[in-house]
């Protein structure tokens, strides 16, 4: 991971420019999952850094973009750019970090610099998708997991896909577990927007439900309420909540078991993932250190 961060400040100086320099050292590195799955695929490959800091700096515009189109005035628990900067600088500063890691893709052979590439046109298309879905109480799980896959999960399985190619490795076992992960790690998310107080989120809690997100755990209880309670679900959709509705909802959760619901699909996907390349323990416990921070 050094050398991860090596790349990083290589390719970031090498954009020669002060701001962006200035910009991108108040970002808040995160877990760096996609770097840590790369390295953990392709360990000994000397290209593995470069193409780590490559799906870093493109996970980092898109988070960039994210705040941007959410109006996020935190990101990891602290101010985000558009908060301290504003949203132009907030949008050139994700666009410099996607050209720049494009740029670098040059580097590989064509096959991994596509699987990537073509990951963020996913990644947009899924962005895209979520702002839409936002407009209206969407009650559809199968809608929402699409959006999922495209948005969270396509650029993860892009890493395990690439890392794999690099070492010659079967990339579409390694594909089966990036993409699971993905949608697991964001199920958890979403889990956790829900259940985990706001020091820990570095966010008010349910706020995706304020922002006009219906997670599953949404999804599942609207469909096992009485008519009345839709309603009044449906009424507290994309609103700050009141602490009395907050409560309502929550209890309402408990009685129905919907986050049990989505953490047993959470589960599901991350035993299946756990398959594919079950022979890699170092990968099977990334999944199961994820599912023990659910809740």
């Amino acid at each position: 991971m050094q050398r991860v961060e090596q790349e990083i400040a290589r390719l970031i100086k090498e954009i020669d420019y002060d701001e962006v320099t200035r910009l991108f050292n108040t970002l808040s590195g995160g877990k760096r999952l996609r770097a840590k799955l790369i390295l953990k695929i392709a360990p000994f490959h000397e290209k593995a850094p470069l193409l780590a800091a490559i799906v870093e700096l493109i996970h980092g515009a898109s988070l960039l973009h994210d705040d941007v189109i959410d109006e996020a005035s935190l990101r990891r628990g602290v101010a985000s750019v558009n908060a301290t900067d504003g949203s132009k600088t907030a949008v050139m500063l994700g666009d410099v970090l996607y050209s720049k890691a494009f740029t670098e893709l040059l580097e590989f052979d064509k096959e991994i610099a596509k699987i990537v590439a073509s990951s963020v046109t996913a990644l947009s298309k899924g962005e895209m998708l979520d702002v839409k879905m936002a407009a209206t109480f969407n009650t559809d799980e199968k809608k929402y997991l699409d959006m999922l896959y495209l948005k969270t999960a396509t650029l993860i399985e892009a890493a395990a896909i690439s890392a794999a190619l690099l070492v010659g490795k079967n990339a579409h076992k390694y594909g089966i577990y990036g993409r699971n992960l993905g949608l697991s790690f964001q199920i958890i998310d979403d889990i956790l927007d829900i259940t985990a107080d706001e020091k820990t989120l570095g966010k008010p809690s349910m706020n995706d439900f304020t922002e006009g997100k219906c997670t599953l755990a949404y999804i599942y209880l609207y469909h096992v309420l009485d008519a009345a309670d839709k309603e009044r679900l449906r009424n507290a959709h994309a609103k700050t909540l009141s602490q009395s509705e907050a409560l309502w909802i929550k209890q309402k959760m408990d009685t129905y078991k919907s986050i049990e619901k989505s953490f047993e699909l959470a589960q599901k996907l991350s035993k299946e993932a756990m398959k594919a390349v079950e022979e890699d323990k170092e990968l099977v416990l990334i999944l199961e250190t994820m599912i023990q921070r659910s809740y």
